[in-house]
């Protein structure tokens, strides 16, 4: 009679941990990573981590210096500065994620159109990309926001938003248009259109999963020009207005009269403006490195 052998249980192999996988390769794009969760943080819960309420005017402090009481100093109003700037990251995150996410996906809908269907199509739409791209990324946001009338929803400027999406949808629209362009030679998409796939079928089963990578480099990316394009209007005039907290905004007005007196009103507002465009292109170069792999070791 023979005895079967105890069956050995196969080892599972455990997936690598993406995240950590990240934090290692990249730690520069960790750190920036913990500084963006510290701004949504501190966005999403400005009302609790703020010291005091950002439109509360104390007279008795006006262009009061940086202190225990107020860290950061306060305006010509005597409104805390400290608490504005927490206030303003909430400002900063929605304008700028909303602003990228739009053009970015409209970018990438129309880069892999006209990647796909090419000939007369392509033409059209890289004609007017080139239209776009024509002008500077703030010269062609201030253009729309000035032509736009104001329309605002819940305290935020929906024109101020597109204004600054349609410039960046052109800019991602090429890049994903390259990267689609590699993917449509493909074999199984040769495959799928004789099969008789339709075309939808086709753009999102096959060819949208392969631009994902670009695309969420560049909505990263680009997240940091919309925080800097939404600050460059509002101290122009032309975004935010008072008195809504915005970083933009605080560099304007009173700021601009007083950096002699009260130099704090313009030294942290634009710490926080670089140092939010600073995190996100760091988080947006490692990104890339991390997601393309001939950046790889």
């Amino acid at each position: 009679m023979t005895i079967a052998a105890p069956a050995v249980p196969t080892p599972r192999i455990r997936e690598p941990n993406w995240f950590l996988d990240f934090c290692r390769q990249q730690p520069l794009g960790a750190v920036s990573f913990v500084i963006i969760c510290c701004m949504m943080f501190a966005g999403i819960f400005s009302r609790l981590v703020a010291p005091y309420d950002p439109l509360d005017i104390d007279f008795a402090s006006i262009l009061g210096a940086p202190s225990w009481e107020h860290p950061c100093g306060t305006d010509a109003y005597g409104r805390d500065i400290c608490s504005r700037l927490i206030f303003g990251s909430r400002t900063a995150l929605v304008i700028g994620f909303t602003s990228s996410f739009i053009g970015s996906t409209l970018g990438a809908v129309l880069g892999v159109a006209s990647a796909y269907f090419g000939g007369r199509i392509d033409n059209w739409i890289q004609r007017f990309m080139d239209i776009l791209l024509a002008f500077p990324l703030i010269v062609l946001a201030l253009v729309v926001v000035a032509a736009l009338r104001k329309f605002v929803i819940g305290g935020v400027d929906v024109n101020l938003i597109f204004a600054i999406a349609i410039p960046i949808l052109p800019r991602v629209a090429r890049v994903v248009r390259a990267a689609a362009l590699s993917v449509r030679v493909m074999p199984y998409v040769d495959a799928a259109r004789a099969a008789g796939y339709s075309d939808t079928r086709i753009i999102f089963r096959h060819m949208a999963p392969n631009v994902v990578a670009p695309y969420l480099i560049m909505l990263t990316a680009f997240i940091a020009q919309a925080i800097l394009a939404e600050a460059s209007l509002s101290f122009l005039g032309l975004g935010v207005t008072e008195p809504t907290a915005a970083w933009g905004l605080m560099l304007s007005g009173n700021a601009a009269d007083f950096y002699r007196e009260a130099p704090w009103m313009i030294l942290f507002p634009g710490a926080a403006i670089s140092l939010a465009v600073f995190a996100f292109n760091l988080f947006g170069d490692s990104l890339r490195d991390y997601l393309d792999p001939r950046f790889r070791m």
